[in-house]
């Protein structure tokens, strides 16, 4: 059975590929998106407020932590127009394995977030950024990154299934915004009234911001946080990967 889920799962992870050549504009604007809010806030807004040191080495890790939190509604948007067009009652007439659709999407969008943290990291080099901790800090850093990535894609998959409907994926994805703006992405907690600061400090995204900092070496970084950016993680996978599997079992029943 293992075996199948992955045959299954690479053949709708090669089919989410190709959607690529035919929509190139879709993969490049949402590449370009993380660049830009980087270079805006980095040269246009500022910020930095409660910053110690320089604020493109704060900054550059809250904005790869963002980027993973965004993009949620392409996936969204892929899920409900496969819906609406008949195309997964298509394939679970198939002999497919059980959420191989699911897997492969999450599969493709994973390699996309790779290219990237790979694009915003190459422009923060070109900018002046630098890591300072070395090749094991740097690799545990993009592993918690892409950790947090998954989490979230499982929430876009299980909300685009909830929705339905494209014209209401704008609408659910909304609900992301708060979780990438109520954190320390931008600025420190220290700065930030009191009940303000106690949020974003709950926050899973100001965790894995936290955490990368600390490994990458950055003004932010706090020890200690690594757990809590690998557990905050793994408990949203927990929950949103088995309701979007058995969401996705009980279409059309």
């Amino acid at each position: 059975m293992s075996m199948y889920v992955l045959t299954d799962s690479w053949t709708m992870t090669r089919r989410e590929l190709a959607h690529w050549a035919r929509q190139p504009v879709r993969v490049v604007v949402g590449l370009v998106f993380s660049v830009m809010l980087l270079l805006m806030f980095a040269y246009l807004i500022g910020g930095g407020r409660g910053v110690t040191g320089d604020y493109l080495d704060y900054l550059l890790p809250g904005m790869l932590a963002l980027t993973m939190a965004f993009g949620l509604e392409s996936t969204m948007l892929a899920i409900t127009q496969d819906l609406n067009k008949g195309v997964i009652d298509r394939f679970r007439s198939m002999p497919m394995a059980d959420g191989a659709v699911l897997v492969g999407r999450a599969a493709a969008d994973m390699l996309q977030s790779a290219v990237g943290l790979t694009l915003l990291i190459g422009v923060g080099y070109v900018l002046g950024w630098r890591a300072h901790d070395g090749l094991g800090g740097f690799l545990g850093a993009v592993g918690l990154l892409l950790l947090f990535r998954f989490a979230m894609l499982w929430i876009g998959i299980h909300l685009g299934l909830v929705a339905g409907k494209p014209e209401l994926v704008q609408a659910v994805q909304i609900l992301v915004w708060p979780v990438g703006f109520l954190s320390n992405a931008l600025a420190t907690p220290e700065s930030m009234p009191a009940w303000l600061a106690t949020v974003v400090e709950w926050n899973p995204m100001s965790q894995t911001a936290t955490a990368v900092r600390d490994l990458l070496g950055s003004p932010g970084g706090e020890p200690g946080h690594v757990w809590a950016a690998v557990v905050w993680p793994l408990a949203l996978l927990a929950v949103f990967f088995p309701l979007a599997v058995r969401r996705f079992a009980h279409l059309g029943r």
